[in-house]
């Protein structure tokens, strides 16, 4: 298999790392609607600025996708989120987002899951270049649906060599995975933590349209309460779909959570796809868990306790500690540059494969 990291050259932990990582299909990049559905007429883009779409599991979630606007806005390239309708966004929402029925040319789609929307984009724009990129964490186990496409995919990236052997299984797909990181970590805030803070990672208490929700709620509020009770000041980050009125006796971040996590001497709540990018700003975790709960590995790998029953928080808080810088690669992958990695990615593999080439011919 193919291994390309240009950032390491000399034989680092990094280096070891990404040598035994070649023989489960993964390489580490350095710096350097429905299966039925109708064809869609997509023509290729034909100007200089590429046009990127991309379709998530969470059909209007245009929280993962922002991160990138910044890199897209340097590059001079268009990100596009496909959604159903336009029901589910905001319209201060900075994300671009359009119906499959509104696109009429584009150079690549990005699917970030095997979910029916995706997969239903997939089958409908069957002129495009694709590839499958990790933004959210995913179930070790093969979605109904990624068959569909999987022979069609260019390339696939992940945040980091934890992720990407999830996403793996996730896919049903033994082809190279590249490992970019995330974005959010290109522009972490220096920890500064204030006494006595500590931030509440929060879920989703009910499902919607844009997605499911996690079991765990129930216990995370109870031990927010035991916390403040402790004397401890908490610091609430709002999963964006979360309920907020569920939290409002709390102080509410105004800052999204990896931001606000500068100010926490540990958090604590129900591990999801921030988790790794809160442990990479340096602050300890405490994980909730639920019998409910299903949690990949090295979501939970980042905390450093997890707790069952809420009378366990205040000793938990109290007795965190910041993971280690290996279990901290595992789980997030590189720190920085993580965009510009991504989208080196989607420019050789999608938009300048042989394969676009002769779409854009057509």
């Amino acid at each position: 298999m193919r291994i390309h990291d240009t950032a390491d050259r000399g034989l680092t932990r990094r280096s070891l790392l990404i040598g035994a990582l070649s023989g489960a299909g993964l390489a580490v990049v350095g710096d350097a609607v429905g299966g039925k559905a109708a064809h869609a007429a997509v023509r290729p883009g034909t100007g200089a600025r590429p046009r990127v779409l991309i379709a998530t599991n969470e059909p209007w979630g245009t929280y993962h996708v922002r991160p990138l606007l910044p890199e897209a806005k340097r590059l001079g390239w268009e990100i596009v989120q496909l959604v159903p309708d336009r029901s589910g966004v905001k319209p201060d929402d900075p994300v671009p987002v359009a119906t499959p029925d509104e696109i009429t040319e584009a150079d690549l789609l990005i699917v970030t899951g095997a979910g029916d929307w995706p997969a239903d984009c997939a089958a409908r724009l069957r002129t495009l270049p694709l590839i499958a990129g990790s933004l959210a964490y995913q179930l070790p186990v093969e979605a109904p649906r990624a068959a569909e496409f999987r022979g069609r995919l260019s390339a696939i990236t992940a945040s980091s060599p934890a992720e990407a052997k999830v996403f793996d299984d996730y896919l049903g797909t033994r082809q190279p995975i590249t490992v970019v990181g995330t974005p959010q970590t290109d522009d972490l805030p220096r920890h500064a933590p204030e006494p006595g803070t500590v931030l509440v990672l929060t879920s989703v208490t009910r499902s919607s349209g844009t997605g499911g929700s996690a079991p765990g709620t129930d216990l995370l509020l109870a031990a927010a309460e035991r916390l403040a009770a402790a004397g401890k000041h908490i610091l609430v980050g709002l999963h964006p779909r979360e309920d907020r009125s569920l939290w409002e006796r709390y102080e509410i971040s105004s800052v999204p959570s990896v931001q606000a996590s500068a100010r926490a001497e540990v958090a604590i709540g129900i591990p999801g796809t921030v988790f790794p990018v809160v442990a990479a700003v340096g602050v300890p975790l405490v994980g909730c868990t639920d019998p409910e709960l299903r949690i990949p590995g090295y979501l939970l790998s980042v905390c450093s306790r997890t707790i069952t029953i809420a009378d366990d928080a205040v000793a938990a808080v109290a007795e965190a500690k910041p993971v280690s810088r290996d279990v901290l690669y595992e789980a997030v992958g590189p720190v920085g540059g993580s965009a510009r990695r991504l989208f080196k990615v989607w420019r050789k593999e999608g938009i300048r494969s042989e394969s676009h080439q002769r779409s854009r011919a057509w």
